[in-house]
């Protein structure tokens, strides 16, 4: 007998019953929100409505899927679009090479029933289900998260078709009908503003847009996430980076290079920052090679010279 036939899948959870509720579900999944993301999310919930969340890249924004997933006990579906990203690749599409082999074998018992071979081919069982397709799919572990991740990166036209599944989670296959989902599935949506997203799609869904975290609630997530980083060093990383996205520069570091730059300054076995620390892991921080020729040298060690000085006036204890 397998571990997995001796323990039962854990049954899935149900979403909080208001905002208190979810601010405790994302603290078990690890995440750190502020009180104006966990009402907007209690209410897409609540609501059952799609939920679109705009923000610069590395904010948090494809994690909230990911952390509901895995607190709800729920699948997760994720969408990752692209330009070009097309009804085949995202919806369905038919298994061509098998439905060839059935006319073949059909043609070989010389099935002439035209109508019958037409019904086979075109059934659920030459359908290849894609993302958008499976999260309308009932499931013993209740509907599931679907994540359509950076929805900026598509075209308009596959925006369009979204409307559909947006407003009446179903999909028209012509060869089928419309299939609907029994249970809505929760929709997280994310953009990062590359360009705008149409009216008619944001008018299905509840909006919310996520800043960078204030200085306080990045020192929260950086204990949460980096837990090994020592108080001192924690604070000054997160001091520092909170200055550099004050400055112009071509891409702003988010929460996951924070993490990532935590870390990489614990492999290093540092306590504090220093300037040769910063100029020599730049490159965690920031990924642009003009970015880093601005930072690096007298710019980073002016930064860490207020950080410094900063962190020396706040109360102790």
């Amino acid at each position: 007998m397998t571990d997995a036939q001796r323990a039962p899948a854990p049954a899935p959870s149900e979403p909080p019953a208001d905002v208190d509720g979810v601010l405790g579900l994302l603290q078990r999944g690890n995440y750190v929100a502020d009180r104006s993301l966990a009402t907007v999310l209690f209410l897409a919930l609540k609501l059952g409505r799609p939920l679109f969340l705009e923000g610069e890249a590395g904010v948090g924004k494809t994690e909230i899927a990911k952390v509901l997933s895995e607190t709800l006990n729920r699948d997760l579906v994720r969408l990752q679009c692209y330009e070009g990203l097309d009804v085949a690749s995202a919806v369905y599409e038919w298994d061509y090479p098998r439905q060839m082999v059935e006319i073949r074998l059909s043609e070989a018992a010389e099935d002439r029933d035209r109508g019958s071979l037409e019904s086979t081919i075109f059934s659920e069982r030459f359908l290849i289900e894609r993302p958008l397709l499976k999260a309308l799919k009932p499931s013993i572990k209740g509907p599931p998260v679907l994540l359509i991740d950076e929805l900026d990166r598509t075209d308009e036209p596959f925006e369009a078709f979204l409307l559909e599944v947006l407003s009446d989670f179903q999909i028209t296959i012509p060869e089928l009908g419309t299939i609907a989902a029994p249970q809505p599935p929760i929709v997280i949506i994310t953009s990062n503003r590359t360009r705008e997203i149409h009216d008619a799609l944001k008018r299905r869904c509840l909006y919310h847009w996520v800043p960078y975290p204030d200085a306080q609630r990045e020192l929260e997530i950086l204990r949460v996430k980096a837990p090994n980083a020592p108080d001192l060093l924690s604070r000054e990383i997160v001091g520092f980076i909170q200055k550099l996205r004050d400055l112009d520069l071509f891409k702003l570091p988010g929460i996951a290079e924070t993490i990532d730059w935590a870390e990489a300054l614990i492999q290093l076995d540092k306590v504090a920052l220093d300037p040769q620390a910063i100029d020599d892991t730049l490159g965690v921080l920031l990924k642009y090679q003009d970015d880093i020729a601005k930072i690096e040298g007298s710019q980073a060690a002016q930064l860490l010279t207020e950080v410094k000085r900063e962190q020396a006036a706040l109360p102790q204890g």
